[in-house]
């Protein structure tokens, strides 16, 4: 009889579905997929490099539960899923964050009993939060006794825990992965499912998905509204050689695109998952029909109710533009 529980809320981290949409590009001659990461239980893909860096900290004797403690810069989906693993092995969590976070991200981090420092001014070089964040997370490991810093723009561990998500899709299509649209920020997923693609010698294109105003393939960083992908800066993680095609979508293409599939397919999906549909989209005409096309949906649409998907947001910063997504 197979297994009908779970022994304990970190077991459920990974083997998310594979969702075939057969109505969010119906002139697409290929078989779309989405690999919805939303189920993990922080509620998005960050949860399998979380879960990854920790327990290897753990087992080498980095870190002891009920002793150390967690100090990471993150704004978004990886703060939650190191806060609720923190929780669970009883670990202090420090989490360095900037301006832009949302509101509902630090409810669910003080939720987790998290410890947020707000980081409120930029770095006078480059304008950005990230180095600033950086700078202070480097002051609380050198200051606190018994501290660990995971470091998701470094560690090669983050890449890692990934391989397991290209092993799930590649099982759930029986090796036929023709394309995958892949978001990119840390570079952790991306590297990741690139390793088993060559390991395995799968014949997979690798399309990394951009945002316009990302440094991270070499484009000047400017203002991005839409958090979750892209770049201020060149990520150590960072491999040119590791996609076969780079696409870069602008806020309002991820905008469209997440209306688009809501409206389509039910799915309320996050800016990154966006990214994908729209990239996917771009270069249609060049993907031979009869491809299974994959696009990880890093995840979902709940933390962009205040922007993605209000009407008052949209229209303050695009202008009535509904006729994008509506039939």
């Amino acid at each position: 009889m197979p297994e009908k529980t779970f022994p304990g809320i970190l077991s459920t981290v990974g083997n998310t579905p594979l969702v075939a949409f057969e109505k969010l590009l119906p002139d697409v001659g290929s078989r779309v997929f989405g690999k919805i990461e939303r189920f993990n239980p922080g509620g998005s893909i960050k949860d399998r490099s979380a879960l990854g860096m920790l327990l290897a900290a753990i087992r080498s004797g980095n870190v002891e539960p009920g002793r150390s403690v967690i100090v990471e810069s993150s704004s978004g989906n990886l703060a939650v899923g190191l806060a609720q693993i923190c929780r669970y092995f009883g670990l202090r969590f420090i989490c360095v964050v900037d301006g832009k976070t949302t509101g509902q991200n630090l409810a669910i981090l003080k939720a987790f009993g998290a410890e947020v420092e707000v980081v409120t001014e930029r770095d006078h070089l480059t304008g950005e939060f990230l180095p600033v964040r950086l700078r202070r997370v480097r002051e609380l490991v050198d200051r606190i006794p018994d501290s660990y810093w995971p470091n998701q723009y470094t560690s090669l561990l983050n890449p890692k825990a990934h391989e397991t998500t290209m092993r799930e899709i590649e099982e759930a299509l029986d090796g036929k992965v023709d394309f995958l649209f892949c978001s990119v920020s840390t570079f952790g997923t991306l590297r990741g499912c690139r390793d088993h693609i060559r390991a395995r010698g799968l014949d997979t294109t690798i399309v990394a998905v951009d945002a316009m105003g990302s440094a991270i393939f070499g484009l000047e960083s400017t203002q991005r509204l839409i958090p979750g992908h892209g770049a201020s800066v060149v990520p150590p993680l960072m491999d040119a050689s590791a996609s076969d095609e780079v696409v870069h979508i602008s806020d309002l293409e991820c905008v469209t695109a997440c209306r688009r599939l809501i409206d389509r397919e039910a799915v309320l999906a996050g800016g990154s998952s966006g990214a994908t549909v729209a990239a996917l989209w771009k270069i249609r005409h060049r993907i031979p029909d009869g491809s299974n096309c994959v696009l990880i949906f890093p995840d979902g649409g709940d933390r962009y109710l205040d922007t993605i998907y209000s009407d008052s947001w949209v229209r303050e910063n695009f202008g009535d533009v509904s006729y994008l997504w509506k039939d």
